[in-house]
């Protein structure tokens, strides 16, 4: 059964029925926790955070064509605290998968894999050899096949991963990627501009 046992993909699948329901939505907070995977200075005035899933192509956009300068602008500065939310969208066991990989990788490499797989998303997809392209990314973060074999079946890290999509939409309302949440208000649903991200920053900075 391709990369996964039949438990991890019935877990995943709870996951992701979960996320497409968009159950109890609320006001996004965007609370960060400890399990959280953040960029930049963590006593910044404004705190970005993004849901987002590895297979999701609004997601994979932004990183290429806004992130970067995002990133050089508010992250580099300390100008922003980011935190990266996992979510889960279809495949939903692909996405588990690369969430898995790059938290094996090691915060150290958690968000050069996450770009990784974002970057290889379209090519993956059109070649339809999903653990192959897994298995790239994660041999490019230093991960031998047996180590990758590993953390995809790793089923205490998945619960995890599930039980931290499930919070996203109990608890912050979430039921779309991406989403940006600044200063524990919810500002777009969807791909987002950098002039949009200056206007919301801007009025957080306040």
């Amino acid at each position: 059964m391709s990369i996964f046992s039949r438990r991890l993909l019935l877990i995943a699948a709870a996951g992701a029925s979960l996320a497409l329901a968009g159950c109890n939505k609320g006001g996004g907070t965007g609370t960060v926790s400890a399990e959280d995977m953040s960029l930049g200075d963590a006593n910044a005035k404004v705190k970005v955070v993004e849901y987002a899933s590895v297979t999701c192509s609004h997601c994979a956009a932004f990183n290429e064509t806004t992130f970067p300068a995002f990133k050089a602008k508010y992250i580099d500065t300390g100008k922003v605290h980011y935190t990266f939310k996992e979510f889960l969208t279809p495949p939903e066991q692909v996405a588990a998968a690369g969430f898995l990989v790059a938290r094996c990788a090691g915060k150290d490499k958690y968000f050069t894999v996450i770009d990784a797989l974002f970057r290889g998303q379209q090519e993956m997809f059109q070649s339809g050899d999903m653990r192959g392209g897994l298995l790239r990314v994660a041999q490019s973060a230093g991960m031998t096949e047996e180590q990758f074999n590993a953390c995809v079946q790793d089923e205490a890290a998945l619960t995890a991963l599930n039980e931290r999509v499930e919070k996203a939409i109990r608890q912050d309302g979430i039921s779309a990627t991406p989403t940006f949440v600044v200063n524990g208000k919810k500002i777009k649903e969807g791909e987002i501009s950098m002039a949009e991200l200056d206007a919301a920053i801007a009025e957080a900075s306040k």
